[in-house]
């Protein structure tokens, strides 16, 4: 049973009458612990699933275990992922069943994120019996900003049947693109900084070009090469644009220059993507979301008090209202994984196994910690929780904190007791 908790504090007392706990982690387990998450999402058409830190063992257990909860008996259709648009749409259809189980390797050239190969092979296992296939979709921008070339050569192969003679801006994008591609945007945005200034403007203004033309181009391109194709390659287009920002943006803030929630452009196109996804899916598709807390949350992430960013889950929110639901994944204990930026390193950070200290006072962990027992994880919906002074106003981010009213940003969480960094990271 849940801890004793103060009558003074109303929130923590709610969270005691309305959380429950969940009685594993175990990815195989029966799923009937899970059942009340299904009152909570309701009719909800995008279900985000969370984490406050990559890289953790146990958030990569919780997203099997929902991801079999949500596609097995809610119904959910298609799995989202925080990856590249472009790159995920190999990955979809050997998920739906197409070459050998062992081609996963072979079929991309991009970097998986952590636990996304368990996912995808669990995805291919279900796909085999199930009456509904579930695909696999991507959201990001190329390389988590990391290359436009993921993006841009697919672009150029459309474009040598739909409009050759584009095919030019195409090229001087791509040589100035091939001059600073990484692994992700820690490591481009250094590389791209070091161009020279009319590089850079040459690269935006191709790209700004060539944007235009394909959309002026539309009727011709589809008459050449068809709807779909036409439309896939211009959402492939507006990635490459939207890194380029992207990496301007994150230059300009490593530097000490930057412009206020100029770093949006990745989360608006992130939240295009999922609404591209919705159009194009079969009727009544729901989609299971994973990204980062600070990219699902619908309120702005800020530090000092001022917004940095309008995350990807604010312009789901203005989009879809209650169709969209947030579930934040914390811990309240335990390790995490810091991610430094060190240039020398392959994706421009190192990853370190950090202690996490006991969760501060006013967070949603101290919260959970507070209400239910030691060693229990604890899943909440937050749309009906009271506000006031003791509301949560602040989450896990890593090892420090993001400030915001957790129960206005997030629409449930939920909280394991301890974390652990997973195995096997090679960054």
């Amino acid at each position: 049973m849940p801890v004793q908790t103060s009558g003074r504090d109303p929130f923590a007392q709610w969270l005691r009458d309305h959380a429950t706990t969940l009685t594993t982690l175990d990815p195989d387990a029966p799923l009937d612990d899970l059942e009340p998450l299904r009152a909570l999402i309701g009719d909800a058409r995008v279900v985000g699933i969370g984490e406050s830190s990559h890289f953790i063992h146990e958030f990569g257990l919780v997203r099997r275990r929902l991801l079999r909860f949500l596609t097995e008996r809610c119904g959910f259709t298609v799995l989202a992922f925080e990856y590249g648009f472009s790159e995920a749409l190999a990955l979809d259809a050997w998920a739906r069943g197409a070459g050998g189980d062992d081609d996963l390797a072979r079929i991309t050239a991009a970097d998986l994120p952590m636990g996304a190969q368990e996912l995808l092979h669990a995805l291919r296992l279900h796909n085999r019996t199930a009456a509904r296939p579930v695909g696999f979709a991507g959201v990001d921008i190329p390389a988590a900003g990391g290359s436009l070339l993921p993006a841009l050569r697919p672009v150029a192969d459309h474009l040598a049947e739909a409009d050759p003679g584009a095919l030019p801006l195409a090229g001087t994008a791509l040589s100035i693109a091939e001059r600073f591609a990484g692994r992700s945007a820690a490591a481009a945005a250094p590389a791209w900084d070091r161009l020279d200034a009319a590089e850079q403007d040459a690269l935006t203004a191709a790209l700004a070009r060539l944007l235009i033309r394909f959309r002026a181009t539309e009727p011709l391109q589809v008459a050449r090469t068809g709807r779909h194709a036409y439309e896939v390659a211009l959402r492939r287009l507006e990635a490459a644009t939207q890194a380029d920002h992207t990496l301007r943006a994150m230059a300009d803030l490593f530097a000490g220059r930057g412009f206020s929630v100029d770093t949006s452009a990745r989360e608006v196109y992130m939240a295009g993507s999922v609404l591209w996804h919705l159009e194009h899916a079969a009727p009544g598709a729901r989609v299971v979301l994973m990204a980062h807390n600070a990219h699902l949350q619908k309120e702005p992430v800020t530090f000092d008090g001022s917004a940095a960013t309008l995350p990807m889950g604010h312009y789901l929110h203005r989009s879809l209202g209650e169709d969209y639901f947030a579930l934040g994944v914390s811990c309240v204990g335990g390790r995490t994984a810091e991610m430094p930026l060190d240039e020398s390193a392959p994706f421009g950070f190192t990853v370190d196994d950090t202690e996490l200290e006991p969760p501060e006072r006013g967070s949603i962990e101290a919260a959970f910690a507070g209400a239910l027992p030691a060693g229990v994880t604890g899943l909440a919906g937050l749309r009906e929780a009271p506000r006031g002074d003791d509301s949560p106003d602040r989450t896990r981010l890593q090892a420090s904190y993001l400030h915001t009213p957790v129960a206005d940003a997030f629409d449930g969480m939920l909280c394991v007791p301890s974390s652990r960094v997973a195995d096997g990271i090679d960054v």
